[in-house]
């Protein structure tokens, strides 16, 4: 047997192990060889699935897609028609006219076509025009026309606006804003609102270390940030004042020329100047402010009686409720503001359509804004089908498709009376607006006929709009406590239960007296 096994190591059949504890050497050899096999096997793998992968080049070429043909006027075709004018004509940048095209808007209204004419020129302007004439857009194309053609080489400066629009209203403002943003979306032109009452932060953050072209205003906090330093007005190259008329109402004449004398002096820059009035002392203003302007003026007969039905209804005071039940009632009353004087009738009238499920909302002065801001976009989106407000909404807002302007009460001011029914009736489509003349304000009716320059036609409603009213649903206390804000809740205060658990330590560490309370007191008997 052992000769076998030495025989077969002759042979080489079986080899010796190496020592147990000698490492194995590695030869270079043996690596460049494994590197070798490694690569070659490799590189033909790589070959054999080209071979079997293999695709005509025509199906590998990705196919590029064509690009988009830039928007220009033709796109934009409109007729032409006698009297009219086109926004094409005025030749406008294919960025505007196509934001234009978007909005729907085809032919200029009275003031846009007598405006756009000289201040697209880099002329000044004065319009005599109410809500719902399409100033807004005047003066936004304008500017808009003039900011695309900035000069290159032109210095800008962070925190300084080159286009300044004055609003009295927050909700003026926020409209302005939303509508400079519709024309300018195919434009890099940065817009920004400022105004009073919320987001007092945020505003600052936009403002500050950023070149602003177009900043909406109230007056008020303007002038705030003016005295901070956040915003600066000596590069502003148009100035907008729009219802110049309601922000002398408003007592904002004083901050009103503190913002012009910051601006640059009028021969440096362009002033459009709107109002709904001219008395006399806006006539001044605007001469003083404007230099050699041209003067647009829009009769406010025109605006109330070329696109709003106007039914005034002789009714008893009593009856009034139940008048505007059976109107709301009708199919063709979708979308109704409904104005009143004073804020309690607003809310008592409120809380009594809450009696019979009407869906209404409620829009008055003293309501927190983001309340307002929330109620007001409600009813824009169809949530509510009335809004119950005072006239807080009635200038500056643009609500799309109103049906119905409802007077509960005839206004005071005859210029509330233009602007209330100006809600409905916009940009040329009809509207109706109902008027309640009862014994309580009756007397109004000749001021707004003055100012008007014409008479309201007086009627009695038809027998079936003074139908009985349903049982009410609710009771007044259950719409009172259902609109009730909840009970503020008992807030948990642990210091007090603190106290309530206290052992006195501390006070036993001052005394001398042992800390532990549980400890037995020394027995004084001896």
């Amino acid at each position: 047997m052992l000769k076998k096994i030495l025989n077969l190591f002759k042979k080489k059949v079986v080899t010796k192990a190496p020592p147990f504890n000698q490492p194995k050497k590695k030869s270079s050899s043996n690596k460049r060889t494994i590197k070798e096999e490694h690569s070659k096997n490799k590189s033909t793998t790589r070959k054999n699935y080209n071979k079997s992968k293999s695709v005509p080049k025509q199906e590998i070429k990705k196919s590029t897609p064509k690009p988009e043909s830039k928007w220009t006027s033709k796109d934009f075709p409109v007729a032409e028609e006698a009297g009219k004018m086109r926004f094409y004509d005025f030749k406008l940048s294919n960025g505007i006219l196509h934001a234009v095209a978007d909005l729907g808007f085809k032919y200029c209204t009275p003031i846009q076509a007598g405006i756009l004419k000289t201040t697209l020129d880099g002329k000044d302007a004065i319009g005599r025009a109410q809500t719902g004439t399409g100033k807004t857009a005047a003066f936004l194309i304008t500017a808009i026309a003039k900011l695309i053609k900035r000069d290159g080489n032109q210095k800008r400066f962070k925190a300084n606006p080159r286009v300044l629009i004055l609003a009295p209203t927050r909700e003026l403002v926020q409209q302005i804003e939303k509508d400079a943003l519709e024309l300018v979306k195919y434009q890099p032109i940065k817009v920004v609102a400022v105004f009073g009452g919320m987001d007092y932060k945020k505003q600052i953050y936009k403002i500050k270390g950023h070149y602003i072209d177009i900043m909406v205003a109230t007056p008020g906090r303007l002038i705030d940030f003016m005295n901070q330093k956040i915003v600066h007005l000596n590069n502003v190259e148009i100035l907008v004042l729009d219802e110049a008329d309601r922000m002398l109402d408003m007592g904002f004449i004083m901050d009103m020329k503190k913002i012009e004398r910051a601006t640059p002096q009028k021969e440096k820059r362009q002033t459009l100047f709107f109002s709904a009035t001219f008395p006399d002392s806006i006539k001044r203003i605007a001469s003083n402010w404007t230099m050699d302007a041209v003067s647009v003026d829009i009769e406010p007969e025109s605006v109330a009686a070329d696109t709003v039905t106007q039914v005034n209804y002789i009714v008893e005071a009593d009856d009034k409720f139940k008048l505007l039940y059976n109107i709301l009632e009708k199919d063709n009353a979708t979308k109704i503001l409904l104005f009143c004087n004073r804020k309690d009738t607003s809310k008592d009238l409120y809380e009594k359509m809450q009696q019979y499920d009407i869906s209404a909302t409620l829009l008055t002065g003293d309501i927190d804004q983001r309340k307002r801001m929330n109620r007001l976009d409600d009813f824009k989106n169809g949530k509510y089908k009335v809004l119950v407000a005072t006239d807080v909404a009635g200038r500056g807002i643009h609500i799309e498709a109103v049906s119905h302007v409802i007077n509960y009460n005839f206004p005071v001011d005859p210029e509330d009376y233009v602007h209330r029914i100006g809600r409905t009736g916009r940009a040329g489509s009809e509207g109706i607006s109902i008027s309640f003349a009862c014994e309580d304000d009756s007397y109004n009716i000749p001021n707004i006929e003055e100012f008007m320059k014409r008479k309201l036609e007086l009627s009695y409603p038809d027998e079936d709009l003074f139908k009985e009213l349903p049982p009410p649903t609710k009771t007044l206390k259950e719409v009172k406590d259902s609109s009730a804000p909840p009970a503020p809740k008992k807030k948990y205060n642990q210091k007090n239960r603190n106290n309530s658990n206290r052992n006195y330590s501390n006070r036993n560490r001052s005394s001398g007296k042992p800390q532990n309370s549980d400890k037995a007191k020394p027995s004084t008997k001896k």
